[in-house]
């Protein structure tokens, strides 16, 4: 017994972190430290150590998590090591590094079993543009947007899929990876930044799509394209401060999550997707600078529609998600603690 036990207090601590990250914090104490009660007789030890056969009592981690262990295993690193070879514990430089392998990771599994991979990002936009184009061209007379209209459309539905597809993530974003969010010492914000930052990279690499339409249908670009990177700056901005809102809510309120996705379908119709801020009555103009998505759709028409610019809504969307942010981050900071108990 004593020689186990010295067996068990010369464990590495790459190890104990090891079988952390896969089984959860619970069963990893006790496979470091011997403790009774968390391990039964009757399979081999994971690291295939000892004479005693043992078996974890809590349930298997999922596909993405025994991912990341293999790649561990495979390149043979040590958790511990290599994480320390990146900035100091609390650092900005580590919560970067740990930010990009959670979002590596979500890319990585969402198109690890797909057939089309990438075309996923932009078939949905494509989808979406084809069939309003084609109402408001070929069934309707279109009395809003400018031509080409396919072009109009498509600067506000792919930014406008990166916002509808990060909110809805944000509803599952702590009940997704409970286990992991418990048991890590990784700053719990991190669970919606990837969501905003995997999402933004698929809205970065659909951008193609823009400037193919954009080609083939004469749109002429001009200096408003420098506008373009505010315009993912704000939209990053709000989405980091809508996570940091609804993420933790969701959990304490799990009715939220519905109510999320009936505002979704109500926003899309009260954002200037399909037409412009020019195209509302002047009452509903007002009331549109509150929409912080307004001026950002603005920003990115700005490029190929220089009319389009307005400059009212554009301060308000700045304005707005300055706001949000600061809300969000006050938000996250009180629910925490209770997010943690109800994980």
């Amino acid at each position: 017994m004593e020689q186990q036990d010295a067996e068990h207090r010369e464990r590495p601590e790459g190890l104990d972190l090891l079988a952390r990250r896969r089984w959860g914090d619970g069963p990893a104490r006790g496979v470091a430290q011997g403790r009774e009660g968390e391990i039964e007789p009757g399979h081999r030890h994971p690291q295939g150590r000892g004479t005693k056969a043992l078996q974890i009592t809590r349930s298997r981690p999922s596909e993405a998590d025994r991912g990341a262990i293999r790649q561990i295993a495979r390149n043979r690193i040590d958790p511990v090591s290599s994480v320390r070879t990146v900035g100091a514990p609390g650092s900005l430089r580590r919560y970067l590094h740990s930010l990009w392998l959670l979002t590596a990771r979500d890319l990585k599994v969402r198109y690890a079993t797909s057939a089309l991979g990438y075309l996923w990002s932009v078939l949905d936009p494509l989808v979406m543009s084809g069939i309003y184009w084609f109402v408001f061209t070929q069934i309707f007379n279109r009395g809003v947007g400018e031509d080409p209209y396919i072009v109009f459309l498509i600067t506000a539905l792919l930014p406008w899929v990166w916002f509808n597809a990060s909110v809805n993530d944000f509803t599952r974003a702590f009940n997704k990876d409970a286990r992991l969010v418990r048991s890590t010492a990784i700053p719990r914000s991190i669970w919606v930044n990837r969501i905003v930052l995997s999402k933004g990279i698929e809205f970065l690499c659909s951008l193609p799509v823009l400037i193919g339409f954009a080609a083939f249908a004469g749109a002429q670009a001009g200096w408003g394209l420098l506008w373009f990177p505010l315009a993912v700056l704000l939209q990053a901005m709000l989405l980091v401060g809508l996570g940091l809102i609804i993420a933790p809510l969701c959990v304490l309120w799990a009715d939220l999550e519905r109510t999320t996705r009936l505002v979704l379908r109500a926003l899309f119709y009260a954002s200037p997707v399909i037409y412009s801020v020019h195209d509302l009555p002047a009452a509903f103009a007002d009331i549109a600078v509150i929409n912080p998505l307004a001026g950002i759709f603005t920003l990115y028409r700005a490029g190929f529609f220089p009319d389009q610019w307005d400059t009212p809504a554009v301060v308000g969307s700045v304005c707005v998600s300055v706001l949000v942010l600061g809300v969000g981050i006050l938000v996250f900071r009180r629910l925490e603690p209770a997010v943690l108990k109800e994980l």
